[in-house]
């Protein structure tokens, strides 16, 4: 057993070796952006493609706790240049870093103030309602705005996003909660949820996950292409950003705690965050492999939003949007969707 546990150390501080000499760096430059406010961006891809006049206009909206460019990874590797080479044109809603005015926002100033405004800006761009295209916790955010500016949406995607926070593992979820009283010196002393708490929560779902895949990345060829996809997908990941206080406490009180949103007890701004009122097309992709929102999370949102087309790709919450078979399992149904709705 000695034996064995001193191979398994060994193989684990060879990958992190390996990855921390890797010379890959991501190089793709940012694509020109039409809105500004704070650190927040509207980023056209439709410039990458140079898209016809009447292409449909994607807004993508990720998550408030990641770096937005996993949608726009590296060459060959990017879910919005895909869409923008097939005749869509995605402007990715990039939130960017917090600063001094964003760590005092809560989830209304995000949705009611932020998301709106650039849907706005891209529903004027259309000429018209645009499809809004939410991943992970950007789903909820995108839900949240479609039923409240019903007027400038034509479609909704949710991407791997959570609904009923204790489907699965209720304690799991209410532990998080419960960990809030340990997170304020923290949050008042930042104003933010830092970096490395929110890292070390991703990392309690999958903690064996972590040493695994570093001894796999170990046996890699270091040239190989999916050498250079775990050190983006590596780099990415640990190159977080923290969630401003107020929207912290909403989220793990709120969401985690007493699973509003499934309950139907969400409201952005006083009014409700109902599924079955969004009447528009819609598009609801859950991977079977999800360790950060599992299918049970995600699954009641396709039942509850009227005629949801029901996508289930056999992959995980990062692989099914960015990994080597992402264009299968999502990409080209999402662009095939979106270019039919």
């Amino acid at each position: 057993m000695l034996r064995e546990l001193a191979r398994q150390d060994r193989a684990l501080i060879a990958g992190i070796a390996a990855y921390r000499r890797h010379p890959w760096q991501r190089t793709l430059a940012d694509p020109p952006a039409l809105w500004a406010e704070g650190g927040s961006r509207l980023l056209d891809y439709g410039a990458t493609a140079a898209p016809s006049p009447d292409a449909p206009v994607l807004l993508v909206v990720p998550s408030l706790v990641n770096r937005a460019h996993v949608l726009d990874l590296m060459e060959g590797g990017s879910m919005l240049r895909f869409l923008a080479a097939r005749g869509l044109r995605p402007l990715l809603l990039d939130w960017g870093w917090p600063g001094e005015v964003e760590r005092r926002f809560t989830l209304t100033d995000y949705i009611a103030g932020r998301l709106e405004r650039a849907l706005a800006v891209a529903a004027g761009e259309a000429g018209g309602p645009v499809l809004l295209v939410g991943y992970c916790m950007g789903g909820l955010l995108t839900l949240a705005a479609a039923g409240r500016r019903p007027d400038l949406v034509r479609g909704l995607a949710l991407l791997a996003t959570p609904w009923d926070f204790h489907a699965g593992d209720p304690d799991r979820a209410r532990a998080l909660a419960a960990a809030l009283p340990l997170y304020e010196p923290a949050l008042a002393f930042a104003e933010a949820l830092p970096v490395d708490v929110l890292q070390t929560m991703f990392a309690a779902l999958d903690p064996f996950g972590i040493a695994a895949k570093y001894r796999g990345f170990a046996r890699l060829d270091p040239a190989s292409p999916r050498a250079r996809l775990f050190v983006a997908l590596e780099d990415w990941l640990n190159d977080g950003v923290p969630l401003a206080a107020p929207v912290a406490r909403e989220c793990l009180s709120g969401w985690y705690g007493r699973n509003d949103p499934a309950r139907g007890a969400w409201r952005v701004a006083g009014l409700p965050v109902d599924p079955a009122a969004v009447r528009v097309p819609s598009f609801v992709a859950v991977p079977g492999r999800d360790r950060i929102v599992p299918p049970e999370s995600a699954l009641p949102l396709a039942k509850a939003l009227p005629g949801a087309v029901l996508h289930q790709p056999t992959a995980g919450h990062i692989g099914m949007a960015a990994g080597s078979g992402a264009e299968a399992a999502l990409w080209r149904p999402l662009a095939e969707w979106a270019s039919a709705v």
